[in-house]
Order: structure tokens, then C-alpha cells, then sequence
């Protein structure tokens, strides 16, 4: 792994751990076993790291929503998205979990989030599209915006909302599983006796895990 990446990568993993508002550069390349001068060859200060993340995050949150195989069982497709929902709000958590703030500091990071959040919507229409023609949900076309809507800010509000019910809470992969239950609870009044049959059984899998 080149140096940049590990840099990314352990600033990854000590945000998670302490908090990005807690890390310095200094901190980073304390783990790395590296100088701050090499730290800085790569990256001129911490929003850049942050920005490289954010980057690596946006790939893999618009490859985790691709359009519906029609070729893969349907059952299958829909565990995978749940999984991958709960994936990257792990994996990234520091980011879900300080949204706002993040978002404050970059004004260009800000600009690739709203991007982001555009190209996802997108995805998610037509897996919603697809999902209504396999007669696994049941909605009017008017229906889809608000609800993709409803979705997106589960998904990236989930974290800082159950963070902000208690000063001393901390994220666990069981809240976020909870977000993860929240999202399917939102869709469920719209699916068919096929959709909600599928979401039972995805349900049941992923309480078995708590």
C-alpha cells in the first residue's frame, strides 16, 4: 500500500475511534510511525485527508446501490443493499456521526456531498422503479421522491440523531444496525405481500445478529 493510502486509511480508523474533531495530522502520522513533514508531502492539512475519505466513501456508496440484476434472485439483492447500508455507516461512521460540522469546515467537500446525494438519488429511483415492476413494492411514481428523500436522511442523519439523545452514547454496530431497521420500516407500508414477505426474512436475519 502506497503511503497516501495509509495515511488515509489509519486517518480512517483513529476518526472512528476518537472522533475526527479529537485527530491531528501530528496524530496520524504519530500511528503511521512517519514525520509530519512526510504526512504533509501527501497532504497539505486534514481537511485533504478528509477530502481523499470522502472520495473513497462516494465510489463505494454509489457501487453499493447499482441498479437491480434482474438476472440475481431478488432476495439476495435486497440483503446485499441492507448490508452495505450498514457497511458504510460503520466503516465511516466519524463522517455520519459529525455530518454537519465536516461539511462546514470544506466548502468544496460540501459540494461533492451534494453531488453525491444527487447520484444516489438517482440509483435509488430506479432500484425503486425496478423493485415496482418486479411487484415487490407497491407505490405511485409521485410517492418515490419524498420517500427516497425519507431514506437519504436516515441514512446519513441516523448516527448524529442517537448520538445527540445522550451525552455519553457512542456508536455501536448495534445502533446502526437499528438505523438499518428504521430505513425498512419506512419502506414496508409500501410493499406487496412478495416485498414483505422478503423484508420478514431480512429482518429476521438481522435481529439474529443482535
Amino acid at each position: 500500500m502506497k503511503t497516501r493510502d495509509k495515511i488515509a486509511s489509519t486517518a480512517l480508523l483513529l476518526f472512528n475511534q476518537k472522533g475526527e474533531r479529537n485527530i491531528t495530522t501530528n496524530h496520524i502520522a504519530a500511528e503511521l510511525g512517519i514525520s509530519p513533514g512526510n504526512l504533509y508531502y501527501h497532504f497539505k492539512n486534514k481537511q485533504e485527508i478528509i477530502g481523499e475519505i470522502f472520495e473513497t466513501y462516494s465510489v463505494e456508496l454509489i457501487d453499493s446501490f447499482a441498479p437491480v440484476d434482474l438476472q440475481e434472485d431478488i432476495l439476495v439483492q435486497l440483503k446485499r443493499y441492507l448490508d452495505n447500508v450498514f457497511t458504510l455507516m460503520w466503516k465511516y461512521r466519524f463522517f455520519y456521526a459529525n455530518l454537519p460540522q465536516i461539511l462546514q469546515q470544506d466548502q468544496k467537500l460540501h459540494e461533492n456531498y451534494l453531488n453525491l446525494q444527487q447520484k444516489s438519488k438517482v440509483n435509488l429511483h430506479r432500484i425503486f422503479n425496478t423493485f415496482i415492476e418486479l411487484n415487490i413494492l407497491d407505490i405511485e411514481q409521485q410517492e418515490i421522491e419524498p420517500l427516497v428523500s425519507t431514506l437519504q436522511l436516515i441514512m446519513f442523519s441516523w448516527l448524529s440523531y442517537q448520538l445527540s439523545m445522550s451525552l455519553n452514547s457512542a456508536v455501536t454496530e448495534k445502533i446502526v444496525y437499528q438505523g438499518v431497521l428504521q430505513m425498512v420500516a419506512v419502506i414496508r407500508p409500501y410493499t406487496t405481500d412478495l416485498g414483505d414477505e422478503q423484508l420478514n426474512i431480512l429482518v429476521s436475519s438481522i435481529e439474529a445478529l443482535d
